[in-house]
């Protein structure tokens, strides 16, 4: 039995849901943890998922989630809660006796990292850690379900962010290549070389990337940004995260973070090349 958070999905990117298919399609037995109980969870039960119903922050509903289970995957929507969360079912996770957690963490997870999330989420990885629980940390880019999600605010008439010029670059990864590598080392029966495991499938510049959904590019004032952001998102720690994260990229500029690059994680893991922008951009059509 494999249990899988985040299994209703989303709109930006819903990698537990994308999880569970894998699984399900290999044979593997998956319950499938969602918030709440709806249209989304009974497509999981037509599926084959066992389906359960909880709050990750509350121990109460993730121990009983996590019994049976030998090996889970871990992620959390950028909204309040991420710590609540990791310390709940790393405990639980614990005292089940699981044997490996996949989380999806940030690219730049590091106590020293530019977003506050980050840096919660190296902390979480941290917790993770202590827990002895096998934990193999996901650090993913931007993904570009992240960028679908604000040209589509716009009406997909323009790709509107304070990224300062046209030459800024974004490390981008689709959240279709982030399941297949979380599905992959779930899979796997082997030990785990590396517990922090790079996933980033394209380095473009933001002027590429509006090129490629075929709208163009506006840089906009942060300020600016913040009040589109709450529209869009309607939470302050998205935006919170995603104000800084814009910044972290603008101020980089051209330059080359030495975290920036194309990893060989997705194809030896997932089992095939990285998605590109432009092969996400026609599917979406």
């Amino acid at each position: 039995m494999i249990l899988v958070t985040g299994a209703a999905g989303g709109p930006q990117g819903g990698t537990g849901r994308q999880v569970v298919d894998l699984l399900l399609e290999r044979g593997e037995q998956v319950r499938a943890f969602v918030r709440t109980d709806d249209h989304r969870a009974e497509e999981l039960r037509k599926i084959g998922a066992e389906v359960v119903v909880g709050d990750l922050r509350e121990i109460t509903t993730v121990r009983p989630a996590l019994r049976g289970v030998r090996r889970a995957y871990f992620t959390y929507p950028v909204t309040a809660g991420l710590l609540d969360a990791t310390a709940a079912f790393a405990a639980a996770a614990k005292e089940e006796g699981v044997e490996r957690v996949v989380e999806v963490s940030q690219l730049d997870a590091s106590p020293e990292a530019g977003t506050p999330r980050m840096r919660r989420h190296w902390l979480s990885e941290q917790v993770f850690d202590w827990a002895g629980v096998g934990a193999v940390h996901l650090r993913a880019g931007v993904f570009f379900e992240n960028l679908a999600v604000v040209a589509a605010a716009s009406g997909n008439r323009e790709l509107a962010l304070p990224l300062g010029g046209r030459d800024t670059l974004i490390p981008l990864v689709a959240a279709a290549d982030v399941a297949r590598v979380g599905a992959g080392l779930l899979l796997d029966p082997g030990p785990v070389d590396d517990p922090v495991c790079l996933v980033n499938g394209q380095m473009a510049t933001i002027g590429e990337a509006a090129d490629t959904f075929g709208i163009p590019y506006v840089d906009v004032p942060p300020e600016e940004w913040e009040a589109r952001a709450m529209e869009i998102y309607q939470d302050e720690v998205a935006v919170e995260h995603l104000t800084h994260l814009w910044a972290l990229f603008r101020f980089i500029g051209p330059g080359h973070h030495p975290l920036y690059g194309v990893y060989e994680s997705i194809e030896r893991i997932g089992g095939r090349p990285p998605m590109t922008l432009a092969e996400f951009a026609q599917s979406s059509r």
